[in-house]
């Protein structure tokens, strides 16, 4: 039986991924930093039905000794690292945390195997994010970076000491650069999830309007089922490399609005508002990914369109409010 060790196992990612990894018969590993949320940390663990058949053990990114101690005690044969800051918006707020985390984090995790599990085979969630001010109008692995933001440039050492460790120490390392992806385990302060949210609270007589940002930035986005799947695929590769992940097609958030608001069968524009408050300081005004290599190396392809993952987070957001009123 492999087995599989993957950071940020409690957050979206983390989720589907287990679920995957177990589907193809996996021990799957989990590092769990604990809180004083512990009995919330694992609910889309639960929510997706994996919590009891993942092994979580406490640890800490910031703590290489942690990490150390769990990478020798489960020596597994994949490595995932999706922990991080990783709700862009925060990261001016907090752009230290966010550099230790999201930064030197990654470099622990690839210290920590390079010490105690150097045959393990490494993926680092590398982000779109890192493009920033597009130099090409698709992106790909040879586009050139320009993070916006702290979020970004944190990612960016992360991603490209994983490529140093791969040079230096001939680590299977693999970065996926991947681009948006969404779904009902997304976090609530996501754009896309808080209007899928604010759709089912508006449906259900619970709000009245909505309020976001730039409603003009636009996206590439894609079902994290699909492309936790990518991940997967980097690590079955006999040579490692790093991957664009991406659909191809962009919209702009007032599309996504118009989407999921549709499904519901409510007109957008009369609930939508805008704030100064949930402006960027530096915006990325357009992100659209070339997965050419992916398509060609890996053959992977996404399977869940834009319009069926806003339909799926709509009706598990109006499935949750209905729970939660009885």
């Amino acid at each position: 039986m492999p087995s599989a060790l993957i950071t940020g196992i409690t957050g979206q990612d983390g989720a589907y991924l287990s679920q995957f990894l177990l589907d193809k018969g996996y021990a799957v590993h989990g590092l769990l930093r604990r809180s004083a949320s512990a009995d919330v940390i694992g609910e889309r663990l639960r929510w997706i039905g994996v919590l009891d058949r993942v092994v979580l053990h406490d640890g800490d990114l910031m703590d290489l000794s942690s990490i150390i101690r769990i990478v020798d005690a489960v020596q597994p044969d994949e490595v995932y690292n999706l922990a991080a800051q990783s709700f862009v918006h925060a990261s001016w707020q907090q752009p230290i945390l966010t550099g230790n985390v999201t930064g030197m984090g990654a470099v622990n995790m690839l210290e920590a195997v390079r010490i105690v599990a150097p045959k393990a085979r490494f993926y680092q969630a590398s982000s779109s994010e890192m493009f920033g001010k597009i130099q090409q109008e698709k992106q790909n692995e040879r586009t050139p970076f320009y993070p916006r933001s702290p979020y970004a440039a944190a990612k960016l050492y992360a991603h490209w000491m994983t490529v140093n460790y791969r040079e230096s120490f001939g680590m299977h390392a693999s970065s996926g650069i991947l681009f948006n992806h969404e779904s009902p385990l997304r976090g609530i302060e996501f754009v896309t999830r808080k209007i899928t949210d604010g759709v089912a609270r508006i449906k259900l007589g619970l709000a009245d309007e909505l309020v976001l940002g730039n409603l003009e930035a636009m996206r590439d986005w894609g079902h994290a089922r699909d492309y936790v799947r990518a991940m997967w695929l980097m690590l079955q590769q006999e040579t490692p490399d790093d991957y664009v992940i991406a659909t191809g097609r962009t919209v702009a958030i007032r599309e996504f609005c118009a989407i999921a608001f549709g499904h519901a069968g409510l007109d957008w524009q009369k609930h939508v508002k805008t704030s100064e408050r949930f402006m960027r300081p530096a915006e990325v005004d357009i992100l659209l990914g070339d997965a050419g290599k992916a398509q060609r190396v890996l053959g992977w392809a996404p399977g869940v369109t834009l319009e069926e993952m806003a339909a799926e987070m709509v009706e598990a957001d109006l499935a949750r409010h209905r729970a939660a009123r009885g």
